[in-house]
């Protein structure tokens, strides 16, 4: 069986039109997300309702736990600027449903968590075997850094499927993982960035909040500086 992890959308509807594109053209029999379906890009509602058309299942990012609490990131004003337009925006259907996520799950040998063991949904997980041998199971999955990656630790395995919608690896292509027969596979696929860049404009969103997208920077920061 063919399992893909997403991570990591954003509000990038483009990004996940292309990826989901990719992994049905792969034949993969389930999807699941591992969390930051909103926040920083505005088409948070579409990319709510692909994922529950498609009965994706999903556990709590920490934009997710911002947006369905109707909190703020302590750290980014950036973050809170695209939080009170999305909470303009979003519907109340798109806002139960956030509300329904878990803050991890077990799919078959697979623990998923957005952001590590020791916090589920905040934590910048530096995987290492020291880490792993203090967190029971096997095989692993998280989000959050945006870095995409597929690491062994003895008979341990951890990947971390990259971001959809906000690559930070320098590498601006969105980003999934595939995990069949004991092994994950690492998939990047273009998508519609200049649409994202005009609906940004639009929702009235300078290129600081989107310039970072054309090469996958680790930081937000404007077109030119791309």
């Amino acid at each position: 069986m063919k399992t893909a992890f997403i991570s990591d959308i954003h509000g990038n509807f483009e990004a996940l039109k292309s990826v989901l594109s990719e992994i049905d053209r792969l034949g993969v029999d389930r999807i699941y997300c591992a969390g930051d379906v909103v926040g920083y890009y505005s088409q948070v509602n579409e990319c709510c309702d692909m994922l529950r058309q498609r009965q994706i299942p999903c556990v709590m990012g920490n934009h997710d736990w911002y947006m369905a609490g109707g909190g703020f990131c302590p750290r980014s004003r950036s973050v809170n600027d695209c939080l009170v337009y999305q909470r303009k925006v979003i519907t109340p259907e798109n806002i139960a449903w956030l509300r329904t996520f878990p803050v991890q799950l077990d799919i078959d040998e697979v623990r998923m968590v957005h952001g590590g063991w020791a916090d589920p949904i905040d934590e910048y997980l530096k995987p290492s075997a020291e880490y792993f041998e203090r967190v029971q199971g096997r095989v692993f999955v998280s989000g959050h850094t945006h870095l995409q990656s597929v690491q062994r630790f003895g008979d341990k395995i951890y990947c971390n499927p990259g971001s959809v919608g906000q690559p930070r690896d320098g590498d601006p292509r969105a980003a999934f993982a595939i995990y069949e027969a004991g092994d994950f596979s690492l998939h990047r696929v273009e998508y519609d960035m200049q649409t994202v860049f005009d609906l940004m404009d639009a929702a009235g969103f300078n290129d600081y909040y989107y310039g970072g997208l054309k090469t996958g920077a680790r930081n937000l920061r404007r077109l030119a500086d791309s």
